[in-house]
């Protein structure tokens, strides 16, 4: 299914293709790279909200970044951190040398603390770091995202774990049950998974 998907939408262009595959090579857990249906759908999303900035929580090798940037309508800009340092090495020349590198503010630090400190208001967040601070994440982006913005949230069916009673004692899957949780209890936002990948929550915050 997922080859038959990947046939009938836009093809991956040759530098996030390249870019995927050093991903695979060079770094552990390759697989957290939003790869090529998920980067067409987060491309597609920006294409349809039109947001002037993006806030990215958690850039790993830079995939999503350079796929949201695609989207971006020009004077658009993607503001994306990444709290390990020891990524900056590869992730760095990857989106420095996109042909979007001009829409992409590349941060290493804690966006919990810094994204706030930029003095930008946003239309738009990809939340995709640590998912034990998830609900952090998420209450720190409903500041500084504007009312009528769009809020996305990755992995929020974590392989499934989030129903299985076996990782009941895991904190990464806590830390996503904990968010999906208090999300589906927020009424200051409209909500709805998609089970694209292992999950994709799209909120709206209600104006």
């Amino acid at each position: 299914m997922e080859d038959y998907i990947a046939a009938h939408i836009d093809p991956e262009d040759d530098y996030l293709y390249r870019l995927w595959r050093a991903t695979n090579i060079h770094l552990l857990a390759g697989r957290m790279a939003s790869g090529h249906l998920q980067g067409r759908v987060l491309r597609m999303l920006v294409r349809m909200i039109r947001p002037r900035n993006i806030l990215e929580v958690g850039t790993f090798s830079g995939y999503s970044a350079i796929s949201m940037a695609q989207g971006l309508d020009d004077g658009g800009m993607v503001y994306t951190f990444e709290i390990d340092e020891e990524l900056e090495d590869f992730t760095r020349p990857w989106i420095e040398g996109s042909p979007v590198a001009d829409k992409i503010r590349f941060f290493i630090g804690d966006a919990l603390t810094e994204a706030p400190r930029l003095g930008v208001t946003f239309d738009m967040a990809f939340l995709d770091g640590d998912k034990r601070t998830y609900v952090d994440a998420y209450e720190m982006a409903l500041r500084i995202v504007r009312p009528g913005g769009f809020i996305l949230a990755d992995n929020t069916l974590w392989d499934g774990h989030v129903v299985d009673d076996s990782y009941d004692h895991d904190p990464q899957t806590l830390g996503i049950r904990r968010f999906n949780d208090h999300v589906a209890a927020d009424d200051r936002v409209e909500k709805v998974i998609l089970p694209l990948r292992d999950g994709l929550t799209l909120i709206h915050i209600l104006s």
